[in-house]
């Protein structure tokens, strides 16, 4: 068994939740923080750092939403004797350009590449389930997703997925230094074939419509979101649309040794879930 500790940061969230149970089945000693854990995390509260950092080696780190605290945290956990550590990001990150989407992926990106650490910078697409889930699922539902996306697809990846790829590369010290994985489905979908074959198989009527970015924009204002967090998610189709992301990779099956999991099997278990019943 190893003794080593790995922190892993964001521990109830999609994708922090998952890699701390797998870690806990490869019998790693793991230390879940985020601000409702037992183990208290807020990116905005550096006091409580340390405590976190405690005889930690590893970490998997979500960055915050705001660009600048990954700089701090990354000088900490060095001072704390931490030795590794595996950053979520986004896909093609390095095709962004002055696109006002993903600014603090990009900063904590810079934060870990000019550190002492051993480093691993995982760059997912677009989650399958955030069509199951939030913000996805409860228009899907409702019989219509409207979204500022065209024929631009996306290569989809599957969470259990990144999941998977990041509770081996937490695995694997030395194996995975200096590498940036590029996670993806096995092919692109627009957004409209993604509803499509959600119907399909759901039996459900669900339709896609393409808005502006403006109209949608003012939608999600509407339903509750902040104007910065509307703003941010905009900004991600207008991105989109130019393509820069559309691309897939092997880098699923680089690290794990077989292929990533295809949208439709995600459609067909989430069907059986009942994701989408009114």
């Amino acid at each position: 068994m190893n003794d080593d500790i790995t922190l892993v940061l964001g521990a109830t969230g999609n994708t922090g939740r998952r890699v701390a149970a797998r870690l806990r089945l490869r019998e790693t000693p793991v230390r879940t923080a985020s601000r409702s854990s037992p183990t208290p995390f807020d990116w905005f509260h550096p006091a409580g750092w340390d405590r976190v950092l405690r005889e930690v080696t590893t970490a998997y780190v979500v960055p915050p939403s705001v660009p600048g605290p990954v700089h701090d945290f990354v000088m900490r956990a060095e001072a704390a004797g931490m030795r590794r550590l595996v950053l979520l990001s986004g896909h093609g990150a390095d095709d962004w350009g002055d696109s006002a989407f993903g600014r603090h992926m990009r900063s904590a990106e810079d934060a870990v590449r000019g550190s002492t650490l051993e480093w691993t910078i995982l760059r997912p697409s677009n989650f399958d389930q955030n069509f199951d889930g939030p913000p996805f699922r409860v228009p899907l539902a409702a019989g219509e997703l409207a979204l500022p996306a065209g024929a631009v697809p996306e290569p989809f990846i599957d969470l259990e997925d990144v999941a998977d790829v990041a509770a081996t590369v937490l695995s694997e010290p030395g194996r995975h230094a200096g590498r940036v994985y590029e996670l993806t489905g096995p092919h692109a979908l627009t957004w409209a074939e993604a509803v499509e074959l959600i119907s399909r198989a759901s039996g459900l009527p669900i339709a896609y419509r393409r808005v502006s970015p403006a109209e949608y924009t003012a939608t999600l204002v509407q339903e509750g979101w902040s104007e910065g967090e509307a703003q941010e998610l905009t900004e991600m189709f207008v991105l989109l649309e130019r393509g820069v992301t559309a691309w897939t990779t092997n880098d699923v099956a680089t690290v794990l040794g077989r292929a990533p999991r295809t949208f439709e099997d995600f459609v067909l278990r989430a069907t059986a879930a009942k994701a989408w019943q009114r």
